[in-house]
């Protein structure tokens, strides 16, 4: 069982458990990452779908809770069976499940290359393996799960494409896998950082991820007040 919940939990515990602390681990310590090569022109408006894993999914939720052209975030599993999909049984790390996160995203305003730049630049840090900072294990991995075979070619793309350029200090080990079923987490991990600015952890592991969001990739960034209400569907 994970061990997440620090509102009454001194920050110095907070550090060593929890959700994964992120922070790619670029070449220069900065991730400044370049735009995908291989990224579809914008189309008209609609939605799409897709799912990245990344460590801890309250953080990787609110990153995309403020990107431009996202719709909907919400946090839940990918990647096992509906029967084993529960917080208690995913945190045993073998259930096949990574905690993920679902995206609804309009092509028309922000493209699935440039969620996979946000994905890599500050959701997480790709080149670590089974974990995310103190937390180990299967469901913490990170992994790409892609809708369409479209997504697939772009993602395998992009990895290929920052590999070549040396973007980070050591490995990409992302899965690029196809996605056959998502289920939503549990309604009190919904929207969590949001909801929760003050706990400990998110202080220290999710609040910086949205600064880095906000500083490095700017013109993807949406503020708090332009956030959209996840519907759990």
């Amino acid at each position: 069982m994970s061990t997440r919940w620090f509102s009454l939990i001194p920050l110095a515990v907070a550090l060593l458990a929890g959700c994964g602390v992120s922070g790619p681990a670029t070449a220069d310590g900065v991730a400044h990452l370049p735009d995908p090569r291989l990224d579809p022109a914008p189309t008209r408006p609609g939605e799409q779908v897709a799912v990245f894993a990344g460590g801890c999914f309250w953080g990787v939720e609110a990153v995309f809770d403020h990107v431009r052209g996202v719709r909907e975030a919400w946090s839940g599993y990918a990647g096992g069976n509906a029967d084993t999909a529960t917080y208690e049984q995913v945190s045993d790390g073998d259930t096949g499940h990574a905690e993920s996160v679902k995206v609804i995203y309009d092509p028309a305003r922000v493209s699935y290359g440039q969620l996979l730049k946000v994905f890599f630049s500050v959701a997480h840090d790709p080149t670590q393996l089974n974990r995310q900072g103190p937390d180990v294990g299967n469901q913490y991995r990170s992994a790409i799960f892609y809708a369409t075979p479209e997504q697939q070619r772009i993602a395998r793309a992009y990895i290929a494409q920052l590999t070549a350029a040396h973007a980070f200090a050591a490995p990409i080990v992302t899965d690029v896998v196809p996605l056959r079923g998502f289920y939503a987490a549990e309604g009190y991990h919904q929207n969590f950082a949001a909801q929760h600015p003050d706990n400990a952890y998110i202080v220290y592991n999710d609040a910086p991820k949205v600064a880095h969001l906000k500083q490095w990739l700017p013109a993807l960034y949406r503020p708090r007040e332009q956030m959209v209400q996840v519907r759990l569907h």
